[in-house]
């Protein structure tokens, strides 16, 4: 049973109402000695609170993705030497279909060498046969960490909330690629490090799949990307350090833009993968948007002040959203859906026909 599943915040529920209901018909009825009928009614009450904080540490844990699987939680996992499994190269790896236009593969990456889930949302219009001849623009969605491409279908209500979107004409239709961004569940940040070549998994093998099981729109106006938290750190990073590959980014909540010395600890190597370096002096065609809350201590506004700042001297197009309220959690970044997707519609090709294949 997943620790971040709907079935186990159910059976949670289920389990306090059932001790809640226990101890008011037994509390009378609990035969023997004094003492006995104590420990008795004390244990009683102390499964009462148990099964009650329970269910509120699940609904924070699935709100925050603090620990996203049984192990992650128990501290089993060993992360520092873990790879990826081999999968089979994107010429070979095959999708399977797990609901009304999503598809699922495991594949190895040619450049990277690096193995990795990738989920695949077509939008109803793909497969239309009136749009045979029609190309479609690709947003890649990442995740954070911990997390998983799950974590969009379980908790961050894609693609229904992407489709909602698009039927009220507040976005157009993209296909949307939910790739792995820790390979291994091993965390760079997005970034080239000695033999873990995340990078390169998101920049060129990702989009290698992506073109060639897809009718996809070319060029850097037909790609971009969206990602929350950590996946939102790298959103802002991959259309500045790849600009012939991504055309536009969309950061939700992001972490520090400066970059995490926990995760790159070598300075010159953080330096080269922070988005707030990265745009001071960029000359790329490409837009990023940032958003971010007053409430969340994990992704300050600061971090986007910094990032403005930096971008003044660059040709680099900002557009930002800062709300009021609202945590590092699932429901403050679904409230910036409408204003990301809105504005990557705008900075990304809408779908078309008859473009050449790359």
């Amino acid at each position: 049973m997943s620790l971040t599943g709907t079935l186990f915040f159910v059976v949670l529920i289920a389990a306090t109402v059932l001790m809640v209901l226990a101890t008011l018909l037994l509390w009378s009825r609990i035969p023997g000695p004094q003492l006995v009928r104590w420990l008795s009614r004390l244990v009683m009450i102390l499964l009462c609170q148990l099964t009650a904080i329970s269910v509120v540490a699940a609904w924070i844990n699935t709100s925050y993705g603090l620990y996203a699987s049984w192990s992650d939680l128990l501290g089993t996992n060993n992360n520092a030497n873990a790879a990826a499994m081999p999968g089979p190269p994107a010429s070979q790896a095959k999708f399977s279909r797990s609901g009304t236009g999503i598809l699922d593969t495991y594949f190895h990456g040619a450049h990277s060498k690096l193995s990795g889930q990738v989920i695949v949302w077509t939008p109803p219009e793909y497969d239309d046969p009136r749009n045979r001849n029609m190309r479609f623009p690709v947003l890649m969605l990442l995740h954070g960490v911990p997390g998983s491409p799950q974590s969009w279908l379980e908790h961050g209500g894609m693609p229904t909330a992407f489709q909602k979107l698009v039927d009220a004409n507040k976005a157009h239709p993209f296909i949307l690629a939910m790739p792995v961004i820790n390979p291994g569940s091993v965390d760079t940040d997005c970034a080239d490090i000695p033999g873990r070549k995340v990078a390169t998994w998101l920049s060129a093998d990702v989009p290698s799949l992506i073109r060639d099981k897809f009718r996809t729109v070319p060029g850097p106006k037909g790609w971009g990307v969206m990602g929350f938290s950590t996946g939102g750190y790298c959103a802002a990073k991959l259309p500045l350090q790849f600009p012939k590959v991504f055309g536009a980014g969309a950061a939700l909540d992001p972490d520090r833009l400066s970059g995490d010395p926990s995760i790159l600890s070598d300075p010159e190597l953080r330096r080269l993968n922070s988005p707030t370096d990265m745009v001071r002096h960029s000359r790329a065609d490409v837009g990023i948007f940032l958003a971010t809350s007053k409430q969340d201590r994990f992704s300050q506004p600061f971090y986007i002040e910094q990032f403005i700042r930096a971008a003044e001297g660059s040709t680099v197009r900002v557009k930002t959203e800062l709300l009021s309220t609202g945590g590092h959690n699932y429901g403050t970044w679904t409230s910036e859906y409408p204003a990301a997707f809105g504005w990557l519609s705008q900075q990304l090709a809408a779908p078309q026909r008859s473009a050449p294949r790359r």
